[in-house]
């Protein structure tokens, strides 16, 4: 064997290894990443996470939450009581996902999956921030795959398929403690309505009623009575003008807004009268397909804070449900007669025809 060929398959032999050695180590790679956690750090720090953001489509994010002294608030809506358990749901999500492969390191086809950078417009992705004891971390998570979602990790090139999803809301209404009255029907002594147009009236339980409950305008043997039933009209069976059982049960905000940037100069106020002694006010007004109210408690200094300078919105069936009209609470009136028919024996003449 000549020397020159001797060196061009030793040549031959270095870069057939190399290359080998090269597809075993990516190999190996592969199988390092498949099951890796995401966010290794964030299962042991999940007690000492202070902030979370979200941004979406902008340069700054569209939810911020952030817990002071503890408690965990909403900043986008005048630092309102977060709901922790949607809270806690994320960041379970972020540190549970676990990598299933490797995906583009290209920024051009980040678009593709929904990782590229969130302050761009009409993304798709949702960079993912917090703060804990460690440090601040940051995740796009972009569409979903299958069970899970692509993601890439701020400050990297490599994105990743993960499982499992990792599903939450960019609104900052999503992210606010839901829970705002709840109160059972059954404690219910009287309701007054004013409304802003229309006629007010009041509503009352027999038991609250004394003396007066004789000369009311009941439709007969029940626990509530009405007054304020217009000239000529009679009061609906008391099942009908009783309160209805979810009228405060499990009353929830699907917003908050401070009560200064909702109308309420032509408002309906509803006053309720609890049997432990509690005044429970409700104002109420629309604002486009939107239902808001204003609440204050009288023996309640807890929801009387947390309803301060604040307006909350809630669902329309709910808001009917508490400003009812009085209409809604008499006998309906008798449908007019029936226009008379022609009589068969009296047919109308018709002209002769040219």
């Amino acid at each position: 064997m000549s020397r020159r060929r001797f060196i061009a398959l030793s040549l031959a032999a270095v870069l057939a290894l190399s290359g080998a050695l090269y597809l075993s180590a990516q190999r190996n790679l592969q199988r390092d990443l498949r099951g890796a956690l995401l966010l290794p750090s964030l299962a042991g720090e999940l007690s000492t996470v202070t902030a979370v953001s979200l941004r979406r489509g902008g340069a700054v994010p569209t939810v911020t939450l952030h817990a002071t002294d503890g408690h965990w608030t909403v900043a986008e809506r005048a630092d309102y009581p977060a709901d922790v358990s949607t809270l806690r749901k994320l960041l379970l999500a972020l540190s549970d996902a676990k990598i299933v492969e490797e995906k583009t390191a290209n920024p051009a086809s980040f678009s593709i999956i929904g990782v590229e950078d969130p302050s761009s417009t009409n993304v798709t992705g949702t960079e993912i921030s917090f703060t804990a004891r460690d440090g601040k971390h940051a995740v796009i998570v972009g569409k979903a795959i299958g069970a899970g979602n692509f993601a890439r990790r701020v400050g990297e090139n490599t994105s990743y398929s993960v499982e499992p999803g990792i599903t939450f809301e960019t609104e900052p209404g999503h992210w606010i403690e839901s829970k705002l009255i709840d109160i059972s029907a059954a404690g219910i002594q009287s309701v007054q309505v004013k409304p802003a147009t229309g006629t007010g009236y009041s509503i009352r339980h027999r038991s609250a009623a004394g003396a007066n409950a004789a000369t009311a305008n009941a439709a007969g043997g029940g626990d509530f009575i009405l007054d304020g039933v217009p000239a000529g009209r009679k009061a609906a069976d008391p099942a009908v003008l009783a309160p209805a059982p979810s009228m405060l049960s499990a009353l929830t905000a699907e917003d908050v807004s401070p009560s200064t940037g909702i109308d309420f100069s032509r408002a309906d106020v509803a006053t309720v009268s609890m049997a432990e002694g509690n005044v429970i006010t409700l104002t109420g007004a629309a604002s486009g397909d939107k239902h808001w109210i204003q609440v204050q408690a009288s023996k309640d200094p807890a929801l009387s804070a947390k309803a301060a300078g604040r307006a909350f919105e809630i669902a329309s069936y709910r808001f009917d449900a508490i400003f009812r009209p009085v209409e809604q609470l008499l006998v309906p009136k008798p449908a007019p007669p029936a226009a008379n028919k022609l009589s068969p024996t009296k047919r109308p003449v018709l002209a002769p025809k040219p």
